[in-house]
């Protein structure tokens, strides 16, 4: 783990599917392992580095996650390392 990642949050949209669909569920887990490994998922390269020097700078961080079949999630934590949300883009 690079981070704490703070209380962990999701939205009603990602709780919705994750009740209904096992498949999604998994991957909003993984994602979520990946987020606090640092390992920022399917971000350009400009975004990339961005975390990377909000992570020294104590800057808010964002993963962008996508599996086929499935919806795009987001994952986003703030600055102070307090909450961790997930979330779809429509919902930011």
């Amino acid at each position: 783990m690079k981070f704490n990642s703070g209380q962990l949050v999701v939205t009603r949209g990602v709780n919705g599917l994750i009740a209904s669909n096992e498949e999604f569920a998994k991957h909003v887990m993984l994602s979520i392992r990946r987020h606090v490994a640092g390992d920022w998922g399917d971000v350009c390269d400009e975004d990339r580095v961005a975390n990377e020097l909000a992570l020294r700078e104590g800057e808010r961080l964002l993963s962008v996650y996508k599996k086929e079949g499935l919806p795009a999630i987001w994952i986003i934590t703030e600055w102070d390392r307090s909450i961790t949300t997930v979330l779809f883009p429509d919902e930011y």
